[in-house]
């Protein structure tokens, strides 16, 4: 009688046989040929978290690892990475964090500036613009969505005329950005359908979310669509995500989950290096090149 084959044993010679198909192709995988392996998304690197590097030593470095963006850059900045055959894949826009568009005051302002980032990013190639909802201040939820959307929707359209992306980051009010209004992912998407623009979407980062909401792969299901951009970091720590066994985010499935959405879009590397700077950023892009 053959031996009978539990189900233990089956997902064991499944695991093995997974993880030997898996092994050449990471093991031969250089840094060019990162993008051909996403075939889907692309990466990026946040200026400000390697800002110790000259612009014109960075750039250079993150193409040769296989990097398409430096973001977050003024407009002084784009030149330097194009130079290097490299685009902005999201812009600094024209407010503070704490200082959004949840103050009506701020609307004065903020209008006529985010217009013209917003022609200067279609003039120079550049996809999309952060915007921020500022900080509470004691004020509802229910009033900072309505003032959000009274703001966006007076300069959301030169964005649709232009083909660029307004991209409102969600970031955690309980470490790094005390009073933060725009912290929760459902706020957000609330804020998006109110304004009903294909040219106004979220920056959903997935350290900031972890911290508040967790059951990141989940939500990224339920409201890509509703999502521009993504940024990266460790959590706790916001530093770099490897060695695995050392935060609480996993993001080979994760940047999976990204994938299968379809998104065509950049994935931002937004951590803070502990070790060499381009080891660390080398070894994050090859990670989430899923």
């Amino acid at each position: 009688m053959p031996t009978p084959i539990t189900r233990r044993t089956a997902l064991r010679s499944l695991a093995g046989v997974a993880a030997l198909a898996t092994l050449p192709r990471l093991a031969s995988a250089p840094a060019s040929s990162m993008k051909a392996a996403t075939e889907s998304f692309r990466q990026s690197v946040c200026r400000w978290c390697f800002n110790k590097i000259p612009l014109e030593e960075l750039a250079p470095a993150a193409r040769d690892i296989g990097l398409e963006s430096i973001e977050l850059l003024d407009p002084k900045d784009w030149p330097v990475v194009q130079k290097f055959g490299l685009t902005c894949a999201v812009a600094n826009g024209t407010m503070k964090i704490p200082d959004g568009l949840n103050q009506l005051e701020n609307h004065t302002h903020l209008v006529p500036s985010m217009i013209k980032r917003i022609n200067e990013c279609a003039d120079a190639g550049i996809p999309n613009v952060i915007v921020f909802s500022g900080n509470r201040r004691g004020m509802p939820d229910e009033q900072g969505l309505e003032n959000c959307a009274i703001g966006v929707k007076q300069f959301v359209g030169e964005a649709e005329k232009r083909g660029v992306t307004v991209v409102m980051e969600l970031l955690n009010s309980k470490v790094n950005h005390k009073d933060y209004m725009c912290d929760r992912t459902p706020w957000g998407v609330e804020l998006v359908k109110r304004v009903g623009s294909e040219r106004f979407k979220l920056l959903y980062d997935i350290y900031h979310m972890q911290i508040m909401e967790g059951d990141v792969i989940r939500t990224i299901q339920e409201n890509h669509q509703y999502i521009g951009h993504y940024h990266t970091a460790g959590n706790p720590g916001r530093n770099e995500f490897e060695p695995q066994d050392e935060q609480e985010l996993n993001y080979g499935p994760i940047m999976r989950a990204i994938k299968s959405t379809g998104f065509k879009g950049f994935v931002g590397q937004e951590f803070i290096p502990k070790r060499d700077p381009f080891t660390s950023l080398r070894a994050a892009v090859r990670l989430c090149a899923v």
